[in-house]
């Protein structure tokens, strides 16, 4: 189960997308469909087959973006949430090997164009929400437990 939440920057890029492919890429792809259909026998004309298909991917995105955009929350950060890991965090962590990592929290509509973002669903999150720096969380990687240690919280 995604949770409808979204930071403002990713609900900006989605708005964005929703934008491009509308006003743009919707248009081209149109103009292209007519001039191929134009052409004469589509069952064979790959210009039109191409076009045709890549119209409906265009539109089925461009549903899926208007249905999302209705239903998400943007969380925008608060001044009491410094100190502590909540949604839209910047957080940095360590293993007791030494691993490091620092990712972001954010939305499941978000994690897709960003590799250094996670999901507020993700088990990693849901560990580390609410704690502070030096605090450690314990997630259950292949039934075994892995601890981290919270060495960052920064909020953009």
């Amino acid at each position: 189960m995604n949770t409808p939440l979204i930071t403002k920057q990713g609900y900006e890029e989605l708005k964005s997308e929703l934008d491009e492919l509308w006003r743009v890429e919707r248009r081209e792809v149109t103009q292209k469909v007519s001039w191929a259909a134009g052409q004469g026998d589509r069952s064979e004309n790959a210009d039109y087959q191409y076009n045709k298909k890549r119209l409906r991917e265009i539109d089925r995105r461009i549903r899926y973006l208007k249905r999302r955009l209705e239903n998400l929350k943007v969380v925008e950060h608060r001044a009491e949430q410094i100190g502590k890991v909540f949604f839209g965090a910047w957080v940095g962590v360590e293993n007791d090997q030494g691993e490091k990592l620092r990712f972001r929290i954010a939305g499941y509509d978000e994690i897709f164009k960003h590799p250094d973002y996670i999901s507020i669903d993700s088990p990693m999150a849901r560990a580390l929400l609410k704690k502070e720096v030096g605090d450690w969380a314990e997630i259950q990687i292949d039934s075994e437990p892995v601890r981290w240690r919270i060495t960052d919280i920064e909020y953009a």
